[in-house]
């Protein structure tokens, strides 16, 4: 019988109250008394020398408070990359500075170089677009090919990096050699050259920001749209303006979406900081949409060369990739992790493959940084290597489902270290497959087929297997590698004396459902209503240090977080007990909400324990102090690994390239599922993602760096037309091993699993159609290419 509450429950989001009915509280909604406007002046070419602004016009318009442009800037530091990462040949990184406004060049299209502050956002933006008509911008080649940018020695995004490359890596290099020698030896080998396409993530909230300053008190306070607040924080204090790390508090209220683009700090936070001082008053700026096409870091863009060697059976003996990923003009700050722990250790999947050796090269463009993107890396690998599987599969004349099952990692091989150094500490992949295949009917596909064959149309069914890494850790391991944050997480639980409780998290929400899950997970362990517990997150000044949410980390690393600390609650709830029912610790039960004398009838509720160790009438003062708040931290010691498999239906209009998506069917392991209905929601989100940079998302700039995607106008975003009713199950889960709560993850699932299901199905479509030539066509699937595709 399905449980009405706790870990496992279908709560019922109680966030979504404030949101449905609009009383959300964003940054944009708050009204600071003595706000004023920001308007960033952008530039409007990719490349260029900047000759002069001049701000002279602007300055004496009306309302305007004051002009920043780069040189107020150029002495502050610049916003950091998060990962240092090493090239093979043991170089350091090419890092060069982010500065907050651009000066000497301008670097992408919508660069920002200056900055207006006015009395109304109308004042605001007239004098922005006078500075912008004040300044000679001298303009030069944009670099935007990728293959182009690293063979150009003398056009250079940044002037002291003559290759326009960031870093040349090798994963693993020891592997290098043992490769190419399978490679070499193999039956066959399937070759296949791919794009991952750039796309625009889009939140429904733009990015916003509002800076204040207290004189008496020196104190900063920004409150932004970020999904990491502290991290925000500590960039800005001790990388960008040098703030002293007690007088900056920053606030992340709600956040419509984020979806990794929120992860990041960006200049126009660290802008209205310093604005705020100079003008002893609230500044504000709010994006507007095409602001956030320009600006927002971008997902994906990979240009790929993967190899499959295998025998003549599909047993997969090697693989070997080759990767130009763009990073575009600046590092943003987890841009140099993304295309290489986060996409080359994921490189094997979920299959038993005894060679892996990846080799990734980061090119700097005059477009706008790419970094983290719902599954940041792991699509990336996820669609190379299920593509080149299913291309193998058909060389070899197999069946695509069966070349998978022979390569899986079986049960009783668990823990698993793969060649590309990542040990999955359970799984059950065979599970998952057998239940995708049954829940789409593959059986009664055929049948389906000859249906739409009668009606003129062309069915394929497209697979895809897959695994990724949530949950980065540990961090140990994770400063070896480069990192140069901690990713641990922490929590504060606080009981009062009526034994409501607050739960202070480094994770913060901005759309998956924390403050019901964290409160379910708290009343399961605490035997109390879930009502009784609240979730505090986003506000440096009351949650401990923590990295916020992205990677799925959230309950795996801060629900463990919040775990310990009730775990500590309990233990001083154990002794408070053991004084008050007059026995020893070790006696002490709890369960259910009760601290109990084992063998007897004798109990304390937690609310009259609670109760006591704030009103300590009758309490062991000699050996405990009053109070019951306790915090812990969590670094965990692996990633998690949540695994599926997923199945795609698709029937084609051979005249037009039109495809339709008939069903999309999603086996997941997640390890422990605290709540179905968030997971389920969760994996719907992510498969609509995914489906959309399958078949209709695309950021495409021309051969002068100019954005031609910079609107909805010509930016595709999926509709409820676009997708149909995703069928999703989480039955064949083995939980985590090696946290408290056995959980895995589920927020980017549906992102990394579908894209290479959609185009597997598009593929077998026109395979069985009769066009056997069609082996591969690049995302997305537009009727046009689709048709284009056909006719060679």
């Amino acid at each position: 019988m399905p449980k009405d509450h706790g870990i496992g429950a279908r709560s019922k989001r109680r966030e979504d109250v404030r949101f449905l009915t609009g009383t959300g509280h964003y940054t944009d909604d708050m009204a600071m008394q003595g706000q004023t406007y920001a308007v960033m002046v952008r530039s409007t070419v990719a490349h260029g020398k900047i000759v002069s602004i001049d701000t002279s016009e602007a300055a004496a318009m009306p309302g305007v408070l004051t002009i920043f442009t780069g040189e107020d800037f150029a002495e502050v530091g610049g916003n950091p990359a998060g990962w240092l990462i090493h090239s093979r040949d043991g170089s350091p990184m090419r890092e060069p500075k982010r500065p907050v406004l651009a000066h000497g060049k301008v670097r992408h299209v919508g660069d920002a170089y200056a900055a207006v502050v006015a009395e109304t956002y109308a004042q605001a933006k007239d004098a922005a677009e006078a500075v912008a008509a004040g300044t000679v911008i001298e303009e030069l080649p944009a670099i935007v090919d990728l293959a182009a940018a690293v063979a150009n020695a003398d056009n250079r995004v940044h002037d002291e990096i003559p290759d326009n490359l960031c870093f040349d890596w090798g994963w693993i290099e020891d592997n290098r050699e043992a490769v190419d020698a399978a490679m070499k030896s193999a039956e066959h080998v399937t070759v296949l050259e791919l794009v991952n396409n750039r796309l625009v993530p889009n939140a429904m909230e733009p990015r916003s920001s509002i800076g204040e300053y207290h004189p008496a008190s020196g104190e900063y306070k920004l409150t932004t749209t970020s999904q990491n607040p502290h991290l925000t924080k500590l960039l800005v204090c001790a990388f960008v303006l040098g703030i002293p790390e007690h007088k900056l508090t920053v606030v992340a209220p709600d956040v419509g979406g984020g979806f990794g683009s929120k992860i990041y700090h960006y200049g126009e936070e660290a802008l209205v900081l310093a604005a705020a001082k100079k003008l002893g008053r609230p500044v504000r700026w709010t994006a507007e949409r095409t602001e956030s096409f320009l600006t927002d870091a971008h997902g994906r863009d990979h240009v790929t060369k993967i190899e499959v060697g295998a025998k003549k059976d599909g047993e997969i003996v090697a693989i070997r990739t080759t990767t130009l990923a763009n990073v575009g003009a600046y590092l943003s700050n987890f841009s140099t992790a993304t295309p290489t722990f986060l996409h080359g250790t994921l490189m094997a999947g979920p299959y038993k493959v005894p060679n892996v050796y990846v080799n990734l090269k980061a090119v700097f463009t005059n477009t706008a940084p790419v970094d983290a993107y719902r599954g940041a890396g792991r699509p990336e690998a996820t669609y190379s290597l299920e593509r080149a599987i299913d291309k193998m599969a058909r060389e070899l004349g197999l069946d695509p489902v069966e070349v998978r099952r022979k390569n899986l990692i079986t049960p009783d091989m668990f823990p698993y270290t793969t060649p590309v150094a990542l040990q999955y500490d359970t799984g059950n992949y065979q599970a998952t497959l057998d239940k995708a295949l049954e829940m789409a009917d593959v059986a009664g596909f055929e049948a389906r087929a000859a249906e739409s064959k009668a009606r003129g149309k062309l069915r394929g069914l497209g697979l895809s297997t897959w695994i990724e890494a949530c949950g980065i850790a540990p961090s140990h391991l994770v400063g070896q590698l480069g990192s140069r944050v901690g990713l641990y997480d922490a929590a504060t639980v606080r009981v009062s004396a009526t034994g409501t409780i607050q739960v202070m998290t480094g994770a913060h929400s901005h759309g998956q459902g924390h403050e019901t899950v964290f409160a379910q997970v708290v009343a399961e362990k605490l035997g109390i209503p879930e009502e009784n517990v609240e979730i505090v997150h986003g506000d440096t000044s009351k949650i401990p240090f923590g990295m916020g949410s992205y990677g799925s980390r959230s309950l795996a690393v801060c629900g463990s977080a919040i775990d310990r600390a009730m775990d500590k609650i309990i233990d001083k709830g154990k002794k408070i007990a053991a004084h008050m029912l007059e026995a020893s610790e070790g006696d002490i039960t709890f369960e259910n909400g009760s601290f109990a004398v084992a063998g007897t009838d004798k109990a304390k509720s937690f609310g009259e324990i609670a109760f006591s160790a704030y009103v300590p009438h009758n309490y062991p003062l000699e050996t405990l102090e009053p109070g019951l708040e306790e915090t812990a931290f969590y670094d965990p010691n692996n990633f998690t690994y949540p695994a599926g498999a997923y199945l795609c239906e698709v029937e084609v209009d051979p005249d037009t390239g039109s495809v339709d998506i008939l069903s999309f069917t999603c086996a997941d392991d997640f390890g422990n599922v605290m709540n179905p209905m968030v997971v389920e929601g969760q994996v719907h989100g992510g498969v609509v993602q995914g489906i959309g940079q399958a078949m209709i998302e695309h950021t495409a700039y021309d051969e002068t760096g100019q954005l031609l995607t910079a609107s909805y106008m010509d930016y595709a975003m999926p509709r409820a037309d676009d997708v149909p009713m995703v069928t999703v199950d989480h039955s064949c889960a083995t939980p985590c091993t090696h946290n408290p709560l056995g959980v895995k993850g589920c927020g980017e699932a549906g992102a990394i699993g579908s894209p290479p299901a959609v185009v597997n199905a598009v593929i077998d479509a026109l395979q069985r159609g009769g066009y056997a030539h069609v082996t591969h066509i690049d995302m997305p699937l537009t009727p046009s290419r689709v048709w284009a595709a056909m006719r060679g």
